[in-house]
Order: C-alpha cells, then structure tokens, then sequence
C-alpha cells in the first residue's frame, strides 16, 4: 500500500488532502502542530481501513524538527510520496515588518521544507524513489503590496524545488510544484493576515487536494514538474 506524509494536515487544504488519499488507498503519516485534531483526524480516517500515524510538530521551532520526524519516520511506514503543504501568511509593508515575524514566516514556508526533505530523502533514496510536491502560490511569480515576504518566501521555494529535483534525479524522486491561486483556506482567518478579498471566488480546499492526488498518481516514468491552479476570476 502506497504511503503519503502530509504536514499541515490538520485543517485546510491539509486535511482534505488527507481524506482524498485515504479514500485512494494511501496509509498516511499526518504532521502539524495542532496533535488533538490529527487525532479526530486519524478517527475519522479509520473506517476506510487506512493507517495514520500522527506527530504534533511546531515547524516554527526549528531545533525540534530533525528529531520528532526521525521518531515519526522510525515507527514503518516509508512514504513514498511527501507533501509539503504547511505554511503561512503575514500581511505587513516590508518597510514596517519585524524581523521576528520575517524570519518566523520564512522558517514555516522555506526553511521547514528543506528540513522535512532533508528527513524523509535517505528513505525515499532506501526505497528506489518517490515524489516530492511542494504546495506554493502564485504569489511566488507576481508582486502584491503588503504581501511581500510572502511572496518572497514562495518565490524561494520554487527555486528550492527546482534545485531539489535536479540534485534527485539521478536516485529516482521526483519534485513537482503545485502552484495555486487564492484557496478558500482558513489561512485567510490567520490574525497575521489582513485581507478583503471575495472568498466565494476562491478555489475550494478540494479542488487543491484533487490536484495533490493527481500529481501523486503520475506514473513513475513522468514528472508534472509544476501544475498551477488558479480561480476563474484569476488573482484576486
């Protein structure tokens, strides 16, 4: 049975995915910080005869990563297919943001990517490949005001992804990209953020998912090296 690692996984885009992949077959490995609604979560999941291990991680805390994803990846079940999905949003003029929240928002959006990948590559390499997808935004490609570091941040991880997927080639993963538009997420009540866009306009939680599992079913001989997604009404 094949296995997915989603982080994020406790709500949003995350979770959907989450329950798509059940529904497919997946065994699930869930990561967030949120650990009592990973467990609803997994309980949820159980009747479809999958199994899910959770770990509560704060991917803000970067010292304690290595070590809870290590403990997570020693308890058998090796992913083939990993998703980095969690992230953040801040809106704030890059003249008058804090360095804290700065390099908080970066840590959750870039540098917790590298450190998951760096954890799950000696297993994906041990099982003879597997699939890297990278959640980013289409903030990664355009210029919003007040969205700066955000956009920064997603602009980085897609050159991440690109450097990443030429360093693996040669042991068999893949990366892909799934760059959306705005999703109807509850990224959008985060106190950090402060918006007035049109949320009925946005892509929905499961529209994001269907588009995970697509990447996730390609056949090992192929790579959507970048799949974007974007609402009818485009950027909003």
């Amino acid at each position: 049975m094949p296995v997915a690692l989603i982080t994020g996984a406790s709500k949003g885009i995350g979770a959907a995915t989450a329950r798509l992949f059940a529904q497919a077959g997946f065994d699930l490995l869930l990561v967030a910080r949120n650990i009592e609604a990973l467990g609803a979560l997994a309980a949820d999941l159980s009747p479809l005869g999958v199994r899910v291990e959770t770990a509560g991680i704060d991917f803000s805390a970067a010292d304690s990563i290595a070590s809870a994803l290590a403990e997570l990846l020693d308890r058998g079940l090796l992913p083939s297919v990993v998703i980095n999905n969690a992230g953040v949003a801040a809106t704030a003029s890059l003249a008058e943001m804090p360095l804290a929240q700065w390099q908080w928002l970066v840590q959750l959006n870039l540098t917790s990517v590298f450190q998951v990948c760096q954890a799950v590559l000696p297993g994906l390499r041990q099982g003879s490949g597997g699939l890297i997808i990278n959640v980013s935004s289409h903030a990664a490609r355009q210029a919003f005001p007040d969205w700066g570091a955000y956009c920064a941040s997603k602009a980085a991880l897609a050159s991440f992804s690109r450097c990443l997927a030429q360093e693996e080639r040669s042991h068999g993963i893949r990366v892909s990209t799934l760059t959306l538009g705005a999703v109807n997420s509850p990224l959008w009540d985060s106190e950090t953020v402060h918006s007035s866009f049109d949320r009925r306009a946005m892509l929905s939680i499961e529209t994001a998912a269907e588009a995970l599992l697509y990447l996730a079913q390609q056949p090992a001989s192929q790579v959507v090296e970048d799949l974007t997604l974007m609402p009818t009404a485009g950027a909003l």
